[in-house]
């Protein structure tokens, strides 16, 4: 600042003034020292902002969720690029941590808000009875729920959804239509909003066209655990015709564990999986799979969170329904 005020020609407190945006310092000093100090590199203290009560300049996300099912998980390496993306836009670092879970993650929050870590929060994984909206409230840290209820309203959240239950419908539709009466839904983590969401619809579904032999299993949204659970739905009398996987990774492994046991996909066994992405590609037959633009569903929640420490209200967004592309792992059922 000392810098700043003798180039600039004005006195150090002027210089705080302007760079603060505080009153005190006429629109062409205010300029003229902020032309000087860009000149000169200079940025605000993160330290200084926090203790002065001015925020910390940086985003929080914890993640309350098994770290060895995140090294191939598309999805999140899509949606926190596109987090990062509209952050580096307001010179907005992101704090990452990974919480054992939401107990875990609620007393980061504390700590966080305690210390003024952070100026905000992204939520991800919402439950179906879910201590952190209210804690967040408590606090009055500005949080953004990703994938949260539409219906749910907390006075500082934002909310940024997508329709899962009318994705499951696409998906039915298209298996009803080819013949297909044996669905089996492989599941994420059971207690996650999207996992109930999914299954919910899967029942309405079945149970509008009067089919009996549809359920869903949850699981861990592992590879392991995907093929560990395509086997045990298929290892009975009258295995289902088709098989729809809440992600791309047990998507993969369920068409290796069906081939495995004799079973030819599409012509033994339809498969569809939750999340696009290139691993949909690299198997053979190609995989059916719902996309969406992740990166974009990561904008969106943190151009949400921005407006929400510029003040504004907060929102419910509504993101595009992921949409079924056809591939070669679906055909017709099997008679």
């Amino acid at each position: 600042m000392k810098d700043i005020a003798q180039r600039a020609g004005v006195s150090e407190s002027a210089v705080s003034f302007a760079l603060n945006g505080r009153p005190g310092v006429s629109e062409i000093t205010r300029d003229r020292v902020r032309r000087v100090a860009e000149q000169l590199g200079w940025r605000p203290s993160t330290a200084a902002r926090a203790l002065s009560g001015e925020g910390a300049a940086t985003v929080g996300f914890v993640l309350a969720r098994p770290a060895d099912t995140l090294g191939v998980d598309s999805f999140f390496l899509q949606l926190v690029s596109g987090i990062q993306e509209i952050l580096a836009e307001r010179h907005l670092g992101l704090l990452f941590q990974m919480a054992e879970d939401v107990d875990d993650e609620c007393a980061v929050y504390r700590r966080w808000w305690a210390e003024h870590r952070v100026d905000g929060v992204l939520v991800a994984d919402p439950r179906t009875a879910d201590p952190r909206p209210d804690l967040l409230d408590e606090l009055g840290l500005p949080a953004v729920v990703i994938g949260g209820a539409p219906d749910e309203r907390h006075p500082g959240l934002s909310t940024v959804w997508a329709d899962d239950a009318g994705a499951m419908a696409s998906v039915v539709d298209e298996l009803y239509a080819r013949g297909h009466r044996r669905i089996a839904h492989i599941a994420g983590l059971p207690g996650l909003a999207h996992t109930e969401r999914r299954i919910r619809a899967l029942r309405a579904e079945a149970a509008r066209r009067g089919l009996t032999e549809v359920h869903s299993v949850t699981t861990d949204y592992s590879d392991a655990a995907g093929a560990a659970v395509t086997r045990r739905v298929l290892e009975v009398a009258a295995p289902p015709t088709a098989l729809i996987y809440d992600n791309d990774v047990m998507a993969v492994a369920g068409v290796a564990a069906a081939t495995e046991l004799g079973f030819s996909v599409p012509a033994d066994v339809s498969v569809v999986a939750w999340e696009d992405s290139a691993l949909c590609r690299m198997v053979r037959p190609w995989l059916s799979a719902l996309s969406r633009d992740s990166v974009e569903f990561g904008r969106t929640a943190a151009q949400e969170l921005t407006a929400l420490l510029d003040g504004g209200p907060a929102r419910t967004v509504r993101v595009p329904v992921p949409r079924l592309i056809e591939r070669d792992s679906t055909g017709p059922a099997r008679v």
